[in-house]
């Protein structure tokens, strides 16, 4: 099984104080724009619109959009008037931001060995900055992307979800494909990437660049030590103990949320001939995967847990989803409106589960096929199904998907 390596960025495999880096971008962005609105309105409406990305928690809406809704209202500035400005500043006045970092070659070391072993890497930064940002700071740590076939670099462009949000690691795993096998998080931010990522259900390695673990907390995470250090613990840990465990609460919540902005993700750029196509002969389709499951959370999740919600011990009956393929003609739909009803029956199921209290998640039911059970139990199905499908669409799109 191949293990994918997650790995930070920033004062991970390239030296970059936040402190540091952030104060002299907003001044050299606020001296790019000086022209079209005072430093204190662009500093105050872009950490406010940042914000807004790190809090995002819908399904429907890429953090550029969420940013873009309230940046530009807020400076009272339309969006194309600035777009050649901002294009000439990552051009021209971005790079000179290179000389705050510092690169480290015992982070390249580790990613020519890690590829030299069929690792699968991912840069997993948080996709706060253009695409372009994250690629020069890349070629800064010596890690370009035309040299190393990382799996995926998240982006504001392409990603709707922000680290600490639990769903950032979903919608990673979630575009690889579900792949089964060990991962492991490697970051130097503890609030950032250690902690929601073992609550994902995740191994870590704490990138400790010389500090010591908090006294309150010492087994913080899988591992630590130094980027150099990595390879060789990976060495001495049992396999077995990389395999992430998605069966707790947070983790489960967010694969249910990663699922639909996946699979929008999946659906850009899409011909119409590849929604129809069969990786295998009686394999589905992407619209068939698509519209069941619309129809499987509007008319058989969402019921459940509403009936569990709100009754004692009610009884559950089995329903045979699959046959709804050729019934319902699926081939025949609309794939892009299937998926936004998808998304709008997840987001009103995300609703209910993210409102329930400790007690809620107790509560019991009998289902004609598991017998007794509870609203915990049933929540990882939903789980389990979604993996299942995602890994199924992300098979059936195939090389459009690279």
């Amino acid at each position: 099984m191949t293990l994918t390596l997650l790995l930070d960025l920033d004062d991970t495999c390239l030296g970059n104080s936040m402190d540091t880096f952030i104060p002299a971008y907003l001044q050299a962005l606020a001296d790019h724009l000086s022209a079209y609105l005072p430093a204190e309105k662009l500093v105050s409406s872009l950490l406010a619109s940042t914000q807004l990305m790190l809090q995002n928690k819908r399904p429907d809406q890429r953090l550029k959009q969420v940013f873009d809704q309230n940046f530009y209202p807020s400076i009272g500035i339309d969006s194309e008037d600035l777009l050649d400005e901002f294009d000439s500043f990552y051009i021209e006045k971005f790079p000179r931001l290179r000389e705050l970092t510092q690169f480290r070659p015992e982070a390249v070391s580790m990613v020519e060995e890690a590829f030299e072993r069929g690792y699968s890497v991912v840069i997993a930064t948080n996709p706060l900055f253009p695409r372009t940002a994250i690629l020069q700071r890349l070629e800064w740590a010596g890690l370009s992307p035309q040299k190393y076939p990382f799996s995926l670099i998240p982006s504001y462009e392409s990603s709707f979800f922000a680290k600490p949000n639990t769903s950032f690691f979903a919608e990673i795993l979630s575009r690889l494909g579900w792949s089964e096998g060990p991962v492991i998080m490697v970051g130097d931010d503890i609030n950032n990437d250690i902690s929601p990522a073992l609550k994902m259900g995740l191994a870590t390695f704490w990138i400790t660049n010389g500090r010591q673990p908090p006294p309150e907390n010492p087994n913080l995470s899988s591992g630590q030590g130094t980027i150099a250090d990595l390879l060789d613990w990976l060495d001495s840990t049992p396999s077995e103990n990389l395999i992430p465990d998605f069966n707790h609460q947070e983790g489960m919540l967010a694969i249910l949320r990663a699922t639909p902005a996946v699979l929008h993700a999946f659906s850009c750029d899409l011909e119409s001939d590849n929604w129809l196509e069969h990786p295998e002969p009686g394999e589905w389709s992407f619209i068939e995967i698509s519209c069941h499951l619309r129809d499987v959370d509007a008319e058989v999740n969402l019921p459940r847990i509403e009936s569990v919600l709100n009754e004692t011990n009610p009884f559950i009956p089995g329903i045979d989803t699959d046959q709804w393929a050729e019934e319902r003609l699926y081939y025949c739909q609309n794939g892009q409106e299937a998926l936004s009803e998808f998304t709008k029956s997840r987001i009103q199921l995300l609703k209910i589960l993210d409102a329930l209290k400790p007690d809620d998640w107790n509560r019991t039911a009998r289902h004609t096929i598991f017998g007794p059970t509870d609203m915990e139990e049933l929540v990882r199905i939903i789980m389990g199904h979604d993996r299942l499908h995602v890994r199924q669409a992300y098979k059936s799109l195939g090389e459009t998907l690279q």
